[in-house]
């Protein structure tokens, strides 16, 4: 076959690939739900965690400060921007402090109130109590009031409305100037925003975060104000926002720097797309097989899969680097199949042990690695021989290496060495100091330090509801659950009092339970009495009888009516605050309800957990239960990996059949293990997840590197070309995740770190222990 239709053919197969990830495109269908790259919760702490860390309060709050221009202006400004994101519907509420009348009582509930307040607990709805309030409506008729009072009068003689509203307001919340929210110093307005879309929805995260930038872009015009934002959904924007910088620049270094060193190891323009074919055919498979076998991918599965996969260039380089005159393309890459099947079924092996992990994440991405690294096999295999010229120089003639080998064979064989690196490396684990495992999620955060204080000024000074600590109480259903909480207000309101407590919120404050609502039903008058308590007040008023007509049928409404359920609130603002609070089963479970308390400026946590405990609930530090999941988390992992260890060792025995040429192929790959734990733990490194799983792929580039000498054999024209398949896979290993380790995301640093640590000992390692020793026959 001639070059030009090698070409031909090469091309051909890369406009297949782009019609085929044209199509997987239209399927495949991306999630942003971290959740998914969680364990399956085992406790009713865990499971509350997971449930709000993706839909609680806290996690779907966006705290904002307008700073920069005189307070008149903000204010302004913040009125502005509450009006335009008021109809925008990824946003459940926005609120700036201007809706503290009458508009915070949706109207459909307002013949409620009197089951919704607490005014008539110890007092009664009689001619007393109504000829004290039309004196009052007198005075505020006369005061600057009255454009206020006077619509209310007819339905609402007692501003019941009012005072339900005042009630509803946060216990702890700004001050107010200029009809909105401000800070203590009257410098920055404030808001709080609450998404409809869960907090580890990054997509809509983003889409709600541009919306609020740009609703404030117009409200701002050139009066130099600036916005700030905090809060998880802000920060996982940014998150998001830093990860795709930067893997824009690394992916762009990585790409020049693969093809310039294809260029350099084989001095021809075709092998930078010869080794592409097989890394894009993998990708698509991954792709394609993930796409066919969960409703959703997530898009961790697919930036981390891709990296997984690097170790897949390593099979058209040891295939570009044994090719040379005197042996066809087919025979050499059946040459070479035995070690790189095998070097293939062991990395499977590893994570094919994720499949039973209980996480849908690691699932995935088992799903796409098994994919992926098969199919590259197989392009490499049966795809390329084709396209290769089947005589190009002979790598094992080059001056250079061949000075480099001789070098490398003067080096002494390490014995009892390795003995004593195993032991120094024991030494090091077993003396660094500091925890082991990294237990806690929020230092694999990249979000800043001054973000991480911003979030926490705001937080206090809108009164926002603290993300560790929530109060649980349950209930057979979700009346039970708010029956408990009422038994819990009066202990709060004592530690709120006493200065433990700052504030606190609960579905309770809107909706109190049904027993409340009827006792409150019972101390209604009857119509008939209401009429003639009325007509007592009315006596020497100048009011007219006939005037508060609407103000009897309300009564005689919220006498009469079956008592407000959660249900009941569907449609008006309040569902979204009472739906984050209590929690109710579909109905396919026993599991009844949970009502949450959010709490804000938590001084004493011991006097609030004995405060829950008498009231029959609980406590939970959601960063407690976070690291109690972590911690099981890797459990399973850790589990997985030592049955994966037992079947990587049988694989190489099975293949390899004898003991010394399997104890040359294992031992680099172990030693390489202790080698970068040791180097991590002693520079004070806390190893978490990402670390793990790093050092499953820096085990597969080992073992890779470690078949391909001992399948070199003792002839040192063959042990040439693998120790220069070695080095630019190594080469290229190196440099894509010496660059990880550089980033600033905390997740990518421990990946690249790991791995990179894992190729230089594994090379070395490999080329120390794996090779045979050479005769002189070329």
């Amino acid at each position: 076959m001639t070059p030009a239709w090698r070409t031909a053919l090469a091309l051909l197969w890369l406009a297949a690939l782009l019609v085929a990830g044209w199509a997987i495109g239209q399927r495949l269908e991306l999630s942003g739900d971290l959740r998914r790259f969680m364990p399956e919760p085992r406790t009713p702490a865990q499971t509350l965690l997971v449930d709000e860390l993706g839909d609680g309060p806290g996690s779907r709050l966006l705290l904002v400060s307008l700073s920069g221009a005189s307070p008149e202006a903000l204010a302004g400004q913040s009125r502005a921007l509450a009006g335009a994101l008021a109809a925008n519907p990824d946003f459940e509420f926005i609120a700036n402090g201007a809706d503290a009348g009458l508009e915070a009582v949706p109207e459909s509930l307002r013949p409620y109130r009197y089951l919704l307040s607490s005014t008539l607990d110890h007092r009664r709805l009689d001619a007393d109590y109504l000829g004290e309030q039309l004196d009052e409506r007198l005075q505020d008729l006369g005061s600057p009031m009255a454009g206020l009072v006077e619509p209310l009068l007819p339905a609402d003689p007692t501003l019941e409305m009012l005072a339900l509203a005042e009630a509803w307001q946060p216990k702890v919340a700004p001050q107010r100037l200029h009809g909105v929210w401000f800070d203590a110093a009257g410098g920055e307005a404030l808001l709080l925003a609450q998404t409809r879309a869960a907090g580890f929805d990054p997509t809509a995260q983003q889409r709600a975060y541009d919306a609020l930038q740009s609703a404030f872009a117009d409200a701002a015009g050139d009066s130099g104000a600036r916005l700030q934002m905090a809060g998880p959904g802000a920060f996982s924007v940014e998150i998001g926002g830093r990860t795709a910088r930067e893997a824009q620049w690394i992916g762009a270094i990585d790409s020049i720097g693969l093809v310039l060193l294809l260029l350099l190891a084989y001095r021809s323009w075709r092998a930078p797309l010869m080794g592409v074919l097989p890394l894009a055919t993998a990708g698509l498979a991954g792709l394609g097989a993930v796409a066919l076998a969960f409703e959703a991918v997530h898009g961790i599965t697919v930036a981390f899969g891709f990296t997984l996969i690097g170790v897949v260039q390593d099979y058209p380089i040891h295939f570009l680097s044994q090719q040379r005159a005197g042996i066809s393309p087919r025979d050499n890459v059946r040459a070479l199949w035995p070690a790189l099947v095998t070097g293939v079924v062991a990395t499977c092996i590893a994570y094919l042990t994720f499949l039973f992990s209980g996480v849908d994440g690691l699932r995935q991405l088992a799903v796409f690695t098994i994919s992926a690294l098969a199919a590259a096999a197989l392009a490499t295999r049966f795809g390329l021989p084709p396209l290769v010229d089947p005589a190009p120089r002979d790598l094992a003639e080059s001056p250079r290496l061949q000075a480099l080998w001789r070098g490398i064979q003067r080096l002494p064989r390490p014995r009892w060495s390795l003995l004593l690196l195993a032991a120094g490396c024991l030494v090091v684990l077993a003396t660094a100091r500091g925890p082991f495992w990294e237990n806690d999620l929020s230092k694999l955060t990249p979000v800043p330090a001054e973000g991480m204080e911003l979030d926490a000024r705001l937080r206090q000074a809108l009164g926002a509801p603290d993300v560790r600590y929530l109060l649980v109480l349950r209930g057979a259903d979700a009346d039970a659950a708010l029956a408990a909480t009422e038994a819990l207000h009066p202990r709060l309101d004592a530690l709120v009092a006493e200065g433990a407590l700052g504030g606190y919120d609960s579905a309770a404050r809107y909706l109190p339970s049904a027993a409340t609502q009827r006792a409150r039903q019972q101390a209604l008058p009857t119509p008939q009495a209401l009429r003639a308590a009325m007509a007592e007040a009315l006596a020497d008023s100048p009011f007219r009888e006939d005037a508060f007509a609407p103000f009897l049928a309300d009564v005689e409404r919220a006498r009469t009516a079956d008592p407000l359920r959660p249900a009941d609130l569907a449609g008006t603002p309040l569902a979204a605050t009472v739906e984050g609070l209590l929690l109710q089963s579909d109905g396919s479970t026993a599991e009844g309800a949970i009502a949450l308390v959010s709490l804000s400026s938590l001084e004493d946590v011991d006097a609030v957990a004995r405060a829950a405990s008498e009231a029959g609930g609980e406590l939970l530090d959601m960063k407690a239960a976070s690291e109690s999941l972590v911690v099981e988390y890797r459990g399973r992992v850790l589990a997985a990996l030592a049955v994966a260890a037992l079947l990587l060792a049988a694989t190489v025995w099975i293949a390899l059949r004898t003991p010394g040429r399997v104890a040359r192929v294992l031992l680099p790959m172990a030693l390489t293990t202790l080698v970068v734990l040791a180097v991590l733990r002693g520079f004070g490194v806390e190893l978490n997840l990402f670390h793990l799983v790093a050092l499953i792929l820096a085990a597969g580039l080992g073992l890779d590197y470690a078949l391909f000498f001992e399948h070199a054999g003792d002839r040192r024209a063959d042990q040439v070309r693998t120790l220069h398949a070695v080095l630019v896979c190594s080469l290229m290993t190196l440099l894509v995740f010496s660059l990880l380790a550089l980033s600033s995301i905390p997740v990518l640093r421990a990946i690249g770190s790991t791995v990179a640590i894992g190729v230089l000992s594994n090379f070395v390692l490999a080329l120390l222990v794996s090779r045979h020793d050479a005769g002189d026959t070329l």
